[in-house]
């Protein structure tokens, strides 16, 4: 079973747990997702990890792909984009802003407790390849020298709370949705759809 299978399965985007996490940061962030595209949002968003080799390389970014695609046939082109720029380096890749679904992900990844999330991450295998490639993300990422540091240590827990400190700092800088200069992008294959921003 690949890892983005395991992921989505009973890792750190297990189908039961993470979506309501999503769904917990979105009524925090901008009030309770009465709208049942906004539940939709929050179940699929991620379904695309299912058969991927890899998270963070360019089979991993293109999981927004399958969501989004779902989306736009069931809800149309807003909601496509929507769910396609949830992932801040894909809308960086195309030079479009990330949704608000995007700010709400981040947060739940903050809310996860790291007594669950990393149980979770390790059993799938996730925690291995996010630790692997951390000194990747550390480049020109606007990370401080106390995250650095956190993030260089070979402790899972101690490597999580260097990783959230910066997600937190991120998300209090965007989740009004001011342009994203802090995004590094990963790799530069070209994408085959591109967004339109299509915030909710």
């Amino acid at each position: 079973m690949k890892v983005g299978t395991k992921s989505v399965i009973f890792g750190a985007h297990s189908f039961l747990i993470h979506p309501f996490f999503v769904a917990a940061a979105w009524w925090k962030l901008y009030g309770f997702p009465w709208d049942p595209r906004l539940w939709a949002a929050c179940f699929f968003h991620d379904i695309g990890y299912l058969g991927k080799p890899n998270m963070d390389s360019i089979e991993g970014e293109r999981h927004v792909l399958l969501g989004g695609r779902f989306m736009g046939w069931v809800c149309g082109a807003k909601w496509r984009d929507f769910m396609l720029c949830h992932s801040r380096h894909w809308a960086k890749r195309l030079s479009k802003p990330y949704s608000k679904l995007c700010v709400a992900d981040k947060l739940a990844f903050v809310m996860t407790p790291a007594w669950l999330y990393l149980p979770m991450a390790r059993a799938s295998g996730e925690l291995a390849e996010y630790m692997h490639v951390a000194s990747a993300r550390q480049s020109g990422g606007q990370f401080s020298n106390f995250e650095l540091s956190l993030l260089k240590c070979r402790n899972p827990e101690v490597w999580l709370e260097g990783l959230k400190s910066y997600t937190r700092r991120w998300i209090e800088k965007h989740r009004d949705g001011c342009a994203d200069h802090w995004t590094v992008i990963r790799s530069t294959e070209p994408q085959p759809e591109a967004c339109d921003g299509g915030g909710y």
